[in-house]
Protein backbone atom coordinates (compact mmCIF):
# COMPACT_ATOMS: atom_id res chain seq x y z
CA UNK A 1 0.00 0.00 0.00
CA UNK A 2 1.47 3.26 -0.81
CA UNK A 3 2.26 5.78 1.87
CA UNK A 4 0.83 9.04 2.57
CA UNK A 5 4.43 10.30 2.49
CA UNK A 6 5.51 9.32 -0.21
CA UNK A 7 2.36 10.82 -2.62
CA UNK A 8 4.53 14.07 -1.74
CA UNK A 9 6.21 15.85 -4.23
CA UNK A 10 9.86 15.11 -3.59
CA UNK A 11 11.75 18.04 -1.45
CA UNK A 12 13.89 20.28 -3.54
CA UNK A 13 17.73 20.98 -2.22
CA UNK A 14 18.59 24.37 -3.80
CA UNK A 15 21.85 22.96 -3.43
CA UNK A 16 22.21 20.20 -5.05
CA UNK A 17 23.54 20.16 -8.76
CA UNK A 18 20.77 18.47 -10.23
CA UNK A 19 18.39 20.21 -9.46
CA UNK A 20 16.10 22.37 -12.06
CA UNK A 21 16.83 26.43 -11.65
CA UNK A 22 14.00 28.50 -12.31
CA UNK A 23 14.00 29.30 -15.56
CA UNK A 24 13.94 32.92 -16.40
CA UNK A 25 14.48 35.34 -19.91
CA UNK A 26 18.39 35.64 -19.57
CA UNK A 27 19.78 39.10 -19.53
CA UNK A 28 22.08 40.54 -21.63
CA UNK A 29 24.35 41.43 -18.37
CA UNK A 30 24.84 37.68 -17.61
CA UNK A 31 25.83 37.54 -21.16
CA UNK A 32 28.31 39.99 -20.57
CA UNK A 33 29.42 38.75 -17.16
CA UNK A 34 30.21 35.06 -18.58
CA UNK A 35 31.87 36.44 -21.26
CA UNK A 36 34.12 38.85 -19.34
CA UNK A 37 33.02 41.68 -20.89
CA UNK A 38 30.65 44.88 -21.16
CA UNK A 39 27.21 45.40 -21.88
CA UNK A 40 27.93 47.61 -24.06
CA UNK A 41 30.58 45.56 -25.75
CA UNK A 42 27.48 42.49 -25.81
CA UNK A 43 25.05 45.09 -27.38
CA UNK A 44 27.60 46.14 -29.98
CA UNK A 45 28.11 42.47 -30.85
CA UNK A 46 24.54 41.76 -31.29
CA UNK A 47 23.73 44.25 -33.14
CA UNK A 48 26.82 43.46 -35.50
CA UNK A 49 28.39 47.02 -35.38
CA UNK A 50 30.69 47.25 -38.33
CA UNK A 51 32.73 50.15 -37.13
CA UNK A 52 33.16 48.93 -33.42
CA UNK A 53 36.64 48.01 -32.53
CA UNK A 54 36.00 44.34 -31.25
CA UNK A 55 38.53 41.72 -31.60
CA UNK A 56 37.74 38.92 -33.43
CA UNK A 57 38.78 36.50 -30.14
CA UNK A 58 36.28 39.12 -27.98
CA UNK A 59 33.43 38.99 -30.87
CA UNK A 60 33.98 35.05 -30.95
CA UNK A 61 33.76 34.96 -27.06
CA UNK A 62 30.13 36.95 -26.81
CA UNK A 63 28.65 34.81 -29.24
CA UNK A 64 29.63 31.57 -27.72
CA UNK A 65 28.05 32.37 -24.56
CA UNK A 66 24.75 33.84 -26.16
CA UNK A 67 24.59 30.39 -27.64
CA UNK A 68 25.80 28.42 -24.50
CA UNK A 69 23.55 30.78 -22.25
CA UNK A 70 20.39 30.57 -24.59
CA UNK A 71 20.07 34.30 -24.74
CA UNK A 72 17.87 36.24 -26.71
CA UNK A 73 17.85 40.06 -27.89
CA UNK A 74 14.90 42.27 -27.43
CA UNK A 75 13.28 42.26 -30.55
CA UNK A 76 11.76 45.27 -29.99
CA UNK A 77 14.17 47.46 -28.60
CA UNK A 78 16.65 46.21 -31.61
CA UNK A 79 13.53 47.30 -33.63
CA UNK A 80 13.38 50.86 -31.87
CA UNK A 81 17.34 50.86 -32.73
CA UNK A 82 17.30 50.56 -36.06
CA UNK A 83 13.59 52.00 -37.03
CA UNK A 84 12.49 48.53 -38.61
CA UNK A 85 12.12 45.30 -38.19
CA UNK A 86 11.68 41.50 -39.88
CA UNK A 87 7.88 42.02 -39.75
CA UNK A 88 5.53 42.83 -43.25
CA UNK A 89 1.87 43.82 -42.37
CA UNK A 90 -0.87 42.91 -44.32
CA UNK A 91 -4.62 44.63 -43.66
CA UNK A 92 -7.34 43.06 -45.41
CA UNK A 93 -11.10 43.83 -45.46
CA UNK A 94 -12.30 39.84 -45.84
CA UNK A 95 -9.45 37.98 -47.29
CA UNK A 96 -9.07 35.99 -44.24
CA UNK A 97 -12.86 34.63 -44.13
CA UNK A 98 -13.25 33.50 -47.79
CA UNK A 99 -11.41 30.56 -48.74
CA UNK A 100 -10.38 31.40 -52.28
CA UNK A 101 -9.01 34.90 -51.65
CA UNK A 102 -7.18 33.42 -48.11
CA UNK A 103 -4.84 32.17 -51.04
CA UNK A 104 -3.38 35.79 -50.88
CA UNK A 105 -2.05 35.79 -47.45
CA UNK A 106 -0.24 32.14 -47.95
CA UNK A 107 1.17 33.50 -50.95
CA UNK A 108 2.80 36.71 -49.06
CA UNK A 109 3.47 34.70 -46.16
CA UNK A 110 5.45 31.99 -48.27
CA UNK A 111 7.07 34.84 -50.02
CA UNK A 112 7.73 37.02 -46.80
CA UNK A 113 9.50 34.09 -45.00
CA UNK A 114 11.50 33.15 -48.28
CA UNK A 115 13.45 36.70 -47.44
CA UNK A 116 12.88 36.45 -43.54
CA UNK A 117 10.35 38.28 -42.57
CA UNK A 118 7.10 37.27 -41.00
CA UNK A 119 3.59 38.43 -41.97
CA UNK A 120 1.49 40.28 -39.76
CA UNK A 121 -2.05 40.11 -40.60
CA UNK A 122 -5.33 42.23 -39.62
CA UNK A 123 -8.55 41.28 -40.83
CA UNK A 124 -10.62 44.33 -40.68
CA UNK A 125 -14.02 43.47 -42.40
CA UNK A 126 -14.27 46.82 -44.05
CA UNK A 127 -14.34 48.62 -40.72
CA UNK A 128 -12.26 51.95 -41.16
CA UNK A 129 -11.78 52.89 -37.40
CA UNK A 130 -10.42 48.97 -37.11
CA UNK A 131 -8.23 49.22 -40.22
CA UNK A 132 -6.54 52.38 -38.55
CA UNK A 133 -5.92 50.97 -35.59
CA UNK A 134 -4.63 47.85 -37.41
CA UNK A 135 -2.36 50.11 -39.31
CA UNK A 136 -1.22 52.47 -36.23
CA UNK A 137 -0.29 49.03 -34.79
CA UNK A 138 1.79 47.82 -37.46
CA UNK A 139 3.61 51.07 -37.69
CA UNK A 140 4.35 50.95 -34.07
CA UNK A 141 5.74 47.30 -34.58
CA UNK A 142 8.07 49.42 -37.22
CA UNK A 143 6.85 46.93 -39.66
CA UNK A 144 9.31 47.11 -43.09
CA UNK A 145 6.03 48.04 -44.97
CA UNK A 146 2.00 47.04 -45.02
CA UNK A 147 0.16 45.32 -48.40
CA UNK A 148 -2.71 46.79 -47.94
CA UNK A 149 -5.46 44.20 -49.66
CA UNK A 150 -9.09 43.69 -51.04
CA UNK A 151 -11.04 40.36 -51.48
CA UNK A 152 -12.33 41.24 -54.90
CA UNK A 153 -10.75 43.38 -57.46
CA UNK A 154 -11.51 46.92 -57.49
CA UNK A 155 -10.23 50.36 -57.36
CA UNK A 156 -9.52 52.19 -52.71
CA UNK A 157 -9.06 54.86 -51.63
CA UNK A 158 -5.39 54.82 -49.68
CA UNK A 159 -5.74 55.23 -45.85
CA UNK A 160 -3.81 58.72 -44.88
CA UNK A 161 -1.79 56.44 -41.83
CA UNK A 162 -0.58 54.12 -44.88
CA UNK A 163 1.49 56.76 -46.27
CA UNK A 164 3.75 56.30 -43.06
CA UNK A 165 5.25 53.55 -44.55
CA UNK A 166 6.06 51.75 -47.79
CA UNK A 167 3.61 50.05 -48.68
CA UNK A 168 1.64 47.81 -52.02
CA UNK A 169 -2.31 47.60 -52.49
CA UNK A 170 -3.34 44.10 -53.63
CA UNK A 171 -6.09 43.04 -55.28
CA UNK A 172 -6.90 46.41 -55.91
CA UNK A 173 -5.73 49.89 -57.01
CA UNK A 174 -5.79 53.93 -56.29
CA UNK A 175 -6.80 55.35 -59.62
CA UNK A 176 -5.97 58.78 -57.84
CA UNK A 177 -2.69 58.06 -57.35
CA UNK A 178 0.67 56.44 -58.60
CA UNK A 179 1.14 53.91 -55.71
CA UNK A 180 2.34 50.17 -56.36
CA UNK A 181 -0.58 47.78 -57.07
CA UNK A 182 -0.37 44.11 -58.27
CA UNK A 183 -3.91 42.74 -59.35
CA UNK A 184 -5.72 40.32 -62.02
CA UNK A 185 -5.24 40.91 -65.46
CA UNK A 186 -8.74 40.91 -66.18
CA UNK A 187 -8.47 41.01 -70.19
CA UNK A 188 -6.16 38.43 -70.60
CA UNK A 189 -8.57 36.17 -67.82
CA UNK A 190 -11.68 36.68 -70.68
CA UNK A 191 -9.27 36.14 -73.35
CA UNK A 192 -8.24 32.79 -72.20
CA UNK A 193 -11.60 31.96 -71.09
CA UNK A 194 -13.36 32.50 -74.38
CA UNK A 195 -10.58 30.37 -76.09
CA UNK A 196 -10.60 27.80 -73.88
CA UNK A 197 -14.31 27.10 -75.94
CA UNK A 198 -12.79 28.69 -79.58
CA UNK A 199 -10.62 26.33 -79.31
CA UNK A 200 -13.44 23.34 -79.66
CA UNK A 201 -14.82 24.93 -82.36
CA UNK A 202 -17.62 27.11 -80.74
CA UNK A 203 -18.59 30.10 -82.71
CA UNK A 204 -21.74 30.97 -81.11
CA UNK A 205 -20.14 32.03 -77.45
CA UNK A 206 -22.26 34.00 -75.45
CA UNK A 207 -21.31 35.89 -72.44
CA UNK A 208 -22.86 36.00 -69.08
CA UNK A 209 -21.45 39.65 -67.36
CA UNK A 210 -22.08 40.51 -64.00
CA UNK A 211 -25.08 43.70 -62.87
CA UNK A 212 -22.43 45.04 -60.69
CA UNK A 213 -19.73 47.53 -61.91
CA UNK A 214 -15.81 46.68 -61.70
CA UNK A 215 -12.58 46.06 -63.49
CA UNK A 216 -13.67 42.50 -63.90
CA UNK A 217 -17.20 43.37 -65.59
CA UNK A 218 -15.53 45.66 -67.95
CA UNK A 219 -12.06 43.65 -68.58
CA UNK A 220 -13.67 40.28 -68.83
CA UNK A 221 -16.16 41.55 -71.55
CA UNK A 222 -12.94 43.15 -73.45
CA UNK A 223 -10.77 40.32 -73.25
CA UNK A 224 -13.96 37.56 -74.91
CA UNK A 225 -14.15 40.54 -77.79
CA UNK A 226 -10.72 40.60 -78.36
CA UNK A 227 -10.46 36.09 -78.44
CA UNK A 228 -13.39 36.52 -80.85
CA UNK A 229 -11.77 39.00 -83.06
CA UNK A 230 -8.60 36.92 -83.15
CA UNK A 231 -10.26 33.75 -83.83
CA UNK A 232 -12.60 35.97 -86.91
CA UNK A 233 -15.99 35.45 -84.91
CA UNK A 234 -17.86 38.51 -85.34
CA UNK A 235 -18.72 40.09 -82.40
CA UNK A 236 -22.72 39.96 -81.45
CA UNK A 237 -23.80 42.30 -79.18
CA UNK A 238 -27.14 40.20 -78.45
CA UNK A 239 -25.14 37.00 -76.78
CA UNK A 240 -23.89 39.21 -73.99
CA UNK A 241 -26.16 40.19 -71.14
CA UNK A 242 -25.67 40.71 -67.37
CA UNK A 243 -27.01 39.54 -64.22
CA UNK A 244 -26.26 38.91 -60.84
CA UNK A 245 -22.94 37.46 -60.44
CA UNK A 246 -24.27 34.48 -57.72
CA UNK A 247 -26.02 30.71 -58.20
CA UNK A 248 -29.31 32.55 -58.59
CA UNK A 249 -27.94 34.74 -61.61
CA UNK A 250 -27.00 32.15 -63.05
CA UNK A 251 -29.99 30.00 -62.95
CA UNK A 252 -32.59 33.06 -64.13
CA UNK A 253 -30.47 33.63 -67.16
CA UNK A 254 -31.26 30.26 -68.65
CA UNK A 255 -34.21 30.81 -70.25
CA UNK A 256 -32.52 33.98 -72.03
CA UNK A 257 -29.71 32.31 -72.56
CA UNK A 258 -31.56 29.44 -75.21
CA UNK A 259 -33.36 31.72 -76.51
CA UNK A 260 -30.24 33.27 -78.47
CA UNK A 261 -28.87 29.74 -80.26
CA UNK A 262 -25.73 29.51 -78.65
CA UNK A 263 -23.60 26.51 -78.41
CA UNK A 264 -21.16 27.65 -75.69
CA UNK A 265 -21.31 30.13 -72.51
CA UNK A 266 -18.58 31.90 -70.68
CA UNK A 267 -19.76 32.80 -67.40
CA UNK A 268 -18.89 35.87 -65.22
CA UNK A 269 -17.59 33.67 -62.30
CA UNK A 270 -17.77 29.86 -61.02
CA UNK A 271 -20.96 30.54 -58.85
CA UNK A 272 -23.04 31.87 -62.00
CA UNK A 273 -21.85 28.96 -63.66
CA UNK A 274 -23.04 26.85 -60.96
CA UNK A 275 -26.60 28.03 -60.81
CA UNK A 276 -26.55 27.69 -65.43
CA UNK A 277 -25.74 24.35 -64.46
CA UNK A 278 -28.84 23.54 -62.54
CA UNK A 279 -31.30 25.26 -64.67
CA UNK A 280 -29.87 23.51 -68.08
CA UNK A 281 -30.44 20.24 -66.49
CA UNK A 282 -33.59 21.00 -65.25
CA UNK A 283 -34.55 21.80 -68.47
CA UNK A 284 -33.51 17.96 -69.14
CA UNK A 285 -29.92 20.04 -71.44
CA UNK A 286 -26.37 17.67 -70.74
CA UNK A 287 -23.19 19.19 -70.54
CA UNK A 288 -20.97 19.52 -72.32
CA UNK A 289 -23.18 17.37 -74.81
CA UNK A 290 -26.00 20.02 -74.96
CA UNK A 291 -23.74 23.41 -74.40
CA UNK A 292 -20.51 23.91 -73.15
CA UNK A 293 -19.81 26.08 -70.07
CA UNK A 294 -16.77 28.11 -68.68
CA UNK A 295 -16.74 29.79 -66.01
CA UNK A 296 -14.29 32.34 -63.89
CA UNK A 297 -12.46 32.88 -60.52
CA UNK A 298 -11.53 28.84 -60.05
CA UNK A 299 -13.21 28.49 -56.55
CA UNK A 300 -12.19 24.93 -56.43
CA UNK A 301 -14.75 23.79 -53.70
CA UNK A 302 -17.15 24.65 -56.44
CA UNK A 303 -15.62 24.23 -59.38
CA UNK A 304 -13.82 21.15 -59.39
CA UNK A 305 -16.80 19.19 -57.46
CA UNK A 306 -19.25 20.44 -59.84
CA UNK A 307 -20.89 17.14 -62.07
CA UNK A 308 -19.15 17.55 -64.71
CA UNK A 309 -16.06 19.60 -63.33
CA UNK A 310 -16.18 22.99 -64.66
CA UNK A 311 -14.12 24.46 -66.93
CA UNK A 312 -12.55 28.08 -65.71
CA UNK A 313 -9.90 30.43 -65.55
CA UNK A 314 -8.12 31.07 -61.91
CA UNK A 315 -7.55 34.43 -60.12
CA UNK A 316 -4.03 34.10 -59.48
CA UNK A 317 -4.46 35.00 -55.88
CA UNK A 318 -1.74 33.10 -54.25
CA UNK A 319 0.95 35.11 -56.89
CA UNK A 320 -0.96 38.20 -56.37
CA UNK A 321 0.13 38.03 -51.91
CA UNK A 322 3.65 36.72 -52.97
CA UNK A 323 4.18 39.53 -56.11
CA UNK A 324 3.06 42.02 -53.38
CA UNK A 325 6.03 41.35 -51.10
CA UNK A 326 8.60 41.24 -53.70
CA UNK A 327 7.28 44.54 -54.84
CA UNK A 328 7.27 45.54 -51.44
CA UNK A 329 11.11 44.24 -50.76
CA UNK A 330 11.95 45.83 -53.93
CA UNK A 331 13.04 42.39 -55.49
CA UNK A 332 10.42 43.07 -58.33
CA UNK A 333 10.22 46.27 -60.14
CA UNK A 334 7.53 47.42 -62.11
CA UNK A 335 7.65 48.02 -65.67
CA UNK A 336 6.37 51.14 -66.79
CA UNK A 337 2.91 51.47 -64.90
CA UNK A 338 3.02 51.16 -61.16
CA UNK A 339 -0.16 48.78 -61.12
CA UNK A 340 1.38 45.03 -62.03
CA UNK A 341 -1.24 42.79 -63.81
CA UNK A 342 -1.02 39.08 -63.30
CA UNK A 343 -2.28 36.70 -66.06
CA UNK A 344 -5.36 34.18 -65.10
CA UNK A 345 -4.16 30.62 -66.05
CA UNK A 346 -6.97 28.76 -67.58
CA UNK A 347 -8.33 25.57 -65.98
CA UNK A 348 -9.68 22.87 -68.49
CA UNK A 349 -11.93 20.52 -67.32
CA UNK A 350 -14.79 18.59 -68.38
CA UNK A 351 -17.70 20.92 -68.94
CA UNK A 352 -16.22 21.94 -72.96
CA UNK A 353 -16.44 19.41 -75.37
CA UNK A 354 -15.74 19.24 -79.25
CA UNK A 355 -18.93 21.33 -80.76
CA UNK A 356 -20.59 18.56 -82.74
CA UNK A 357 -24.07 19.71 -82.02
CA UNK A 358 -26.33 22.57 -83.20
CA UNK A 359 -27.88 25.21 -80.88
CA UNK A 360 -30.52 23.76 -78.45
CA UNK A 361 -33.94 25.34 -78.79
CA UNK A 362 -36.05 25.86 -75.64
CA UNK A 363 -38.16 22.64 -74.61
Amino acid sequence: MTSEKSLKEPEVNPSHPSTPRASHPVTMREVAEGAGVSVATVSLVINNKKDARIGAATRKRVLDTIRELGYRPNALAKNLVSGSSRFIGLVADAIATTPFAGQIIHGAQDEAWKHGFVLLVANTEGDEPVEKDAISMMLEHKVRGILYSTWFHRPTKIPAALRETDFVLVNCFSPDSDALAVVPDEVHGGREATEILVRKGHRRIAFINATIPAPAKDGRLQGYREALESAGIAFDPHLVFDAYPDQEGGYGAVEELLKRDVTAVFCYNDRMAMGLYDGLKQRGLSIPEDMAVVGFDNQEVIAAHMRPPLSTVALPHYELGAAGVRLLLGVDEPAGSPVVKLECPPVERDSVGPNTLTAPRVP
